[in-house]
C-alpha cells in the first residue's frame, strides 16, 4: 500500500511540477494577432490554457511542450518557459483580492462559422482577415445553411458585413449601375425565389430570427459594421415593410416607424428609421462623420470591469492599451441613448455619447456588436486594397475581435456569488 501510495505522490509531483510556456500580451509580445491563433489551436489539439485577465495584457499560461515553444518560434510569438514555482506565484499574484485580476480556465476551441454571401473574398472582412492571419480555422456558411438547421453544429458565429434589412447596404444612390451591385442583387434574389421567400427582406428576416433562437439556445453571435444596427433594425421592422421599391418592388409601409417593435431587439431601441432610399444609413443608431470630427481626434477608451465578478466583459476588453485609435464604417458607433440598459458597454469615445464596442445576453447565449469595418483602415471603401496584418500584428482594435473567439472556451475556474 505505501509503495502504490509512494508512486501516485511522484506521478502526482511530476504532473504538477511541470513547467509552463508564458505568453504574455503586454507591449512587448511581437506578435499579438498569432498568439490567439497558438493558444486556439493548442485547445484544439487537446491541451488547456489559463488566461491571467488583466495581467501584463490578458497573458496565456500553457503547460510546457517542446512543439508549442516551437510553434511559437515559428509563429514569431514570444513567450517564456518558467518553472512551476514561478507559475504558482503568478497565479498567487494573480488571484490576491487586492488585485483586479483572475484566472480563466480555457478548456475547448469553439466551432467557428463565418456569415457570407457566395463569392466573398477574405479581406472583405476584418474578422475573416484576422481568422486567417491567426490561423484559427472556420466553416463559410449563408442562408440555406442557417435555415435548415446547420447553426447547431457551431459555438460561435460571426456576422459579415451584412445589410439585414433587404436594402442591399442602401448602396442605391452610389452603386446601383455598378456590376458587383447588380450581381449582388441578383444573387440574394435568386436564392430568395428559391428558397421560397417573396422578397429579400422577407429572407433575411427568416436568418435573423433563426440566429435569434441559436443565441437563445447558447450561442455567441458576433457582428461588426453595418450587421450590427441592420439585424436589430429587421427584427423590431418584422410586422411592416421598410423597403423602397427599388429595393423590393414595392413601396414602404407609410407607417412603419409607428409600427417597429422595439420589444423583439437585441440591443437596441426607441431608434428612428431613415426612410429615404437614397440616404446611406438605415436609422439614428449610427454615429454620422460630422459629428466625430477629425480622423486624429478620434480614439475610443475601454471601460474597467471587476475580473473577479464580471469576468465576461473583462475577457472582451483584454488588451495591451485601453486607448484605441477609432475606425470608421458603415455603421461606425452606436448612439448611447437608444442601447437598451440591459446591455454593456464596454468601450466609448470619451465625453460623448459614441459607443463602439458593446456586448450582452440573449438567453443562454451572447452577442458582442463592434462598430466600424476594419480596425487598421481608417476610411475603407469599396474596393480598397486589403489590409495587410503582416503590418499590423500588435493591432489593439484586432485584438478585440480575437478576444471574443476564445471567450466560448471560457470556464470560471472559481464562481463568485
Amino acid at each position: 500500500m505505501k509503495k502504490i501510495l509512494s508512486l501516485v505522490l511522484i506521478i502526482s509531483s511530476v504532473i504538477f511540477s511541470q513547467p509552463k510556456i508564458f505568453i504574455n500580451m503586454d507591449l512587448n509580445q511581437t506578435d499579438h494577432l498569432k498568439a490567439y491563433g497558438i493558444v486556439y489551436n493548442a485547445l484544439s489539439d487537446g491541451a488547456t490554457a489559463d488566461w491571467l485577465l488583466n495581467y501584463k495584457g490578458g497573458s496565456f499560461m500553457l503547460d510546457y511542450s517542446d512543439d508549442l515553444a516551437l510553434k511559437c518560434r515559428v509563429k514569431g510569438v514570444s513567450f517564456q518557459k518558467i518553472s512551476f514555482s514561478e507559475a504558482v506565484k503568478i497565479y498567487e499574484f494573480v488571484q490576491r483580492e487586492d488585485q483586479n485580476m483572475d484566472v480563466v480556465r480555457l478548456e475547448t476551441a469553439p466551432e467557428i462559422a463565418v456569415y457570407v454571401p457566395p463569392g466573398f473574398q477574405p479581406w472583405d472582412d476584418a474578422v475573416t482577415m484576422v481568422l486567417e492571419y491567426a490561423e484559427v480555422p472556420y466553416d463559410k456558411i449563408w442562408v440555406e445553411e442557417i435555415l435548415k438547421g446547420d447553426l447547431s453544429k457551431y459555438d460561435w458565429l460571426h456576422l459579415h458585413h451584412e445589410d439585414f434589412t433587404g436594402q442591399y447596404g442602401k448602396f442605391y444612390a452610389s452603386f446601383r449601375g455598378a456590376q458587383w451591385y447588380v450581381q449582388q442583387q441578383l444573387l440574394y434574389e435568386n436564392e430568395a425565389k428559391k428558397l421560397g421567400f417573396q422578397k429579400v427582406s422577407k429572407m433575411e428576416l427568416a436568418v435573423v430570427k433563426t440566429i435569434k433562437e441559436y443565441i437563445g439556445k447558447g450561442g455567441f453571435l458576433f457582428a461588426m459594421c453595418s450587421a450590427t444596427d441592420s439585424y436589430d433594425i429587421a427584427l423590431a421592422a418584422q410586422n411592416t415593410d421598410i423597403c423602397d421599391v427599388m429595393y423590393d418592388g414595392d413601396p414602404p409601409d407609410p407607417n412603419a416607424q409607428s409600427k417597429l417593435d422595439f420589444s423583439q431587439t437585441l440591443a437596441f431601441e426607441n431608434f428612428k428609421l431613415e426612410m429615404n432610399p437614397l440616404v446611406y444609413e438605415y436609422s439614428n443608431i449610427d454615429i454620422q462623420p460630422n459629428e466625430i470630427g477629425k480622423e486624429e481626434n478620434d480614439y475610443f477608451t475601454l471601460f474597467d470591469f471587476s475580473a473577479k465578478y464580471d469576468p465576461v466583459p473583462t475577457m472582451l476588453i483584454q488588451d495591451h492599451v485601453n486607448v484605441i485609435h477609432g475606425f470608421m464604417g458603415q455603421t461606425t458607433m452606436f448612439r448611447k441613448p437608444l442601447i437598451k440598459k440591459s446591455v454593456y458597454i464596454l468601450a466609448q469615445r470619451e465625453g460623448t455619447d459614441q459607443v463602439k464596442y458593446i456586448h450582452g445576453n440573449y438567453g443562454r447565449g451572447f452577442f458582442t456588436f463592434y462598430g466600424g469595418h476594419d480596425p487598421e483602415d481608417y476610411r475603407h471603401a469599396v474596393g480598397d486594397p486589403p489590409t495587410d496584418l503582416k503590418l499590423h500584428k500588435n493591432s489593439p482594435g484586432y485584438r478585440l475581435i480575437l478576444n471574443n473567439i476564445l471567450f466560448p472556451a471560457a470556464k470560471k475556474k472559481k464562481q463568485k456569488t
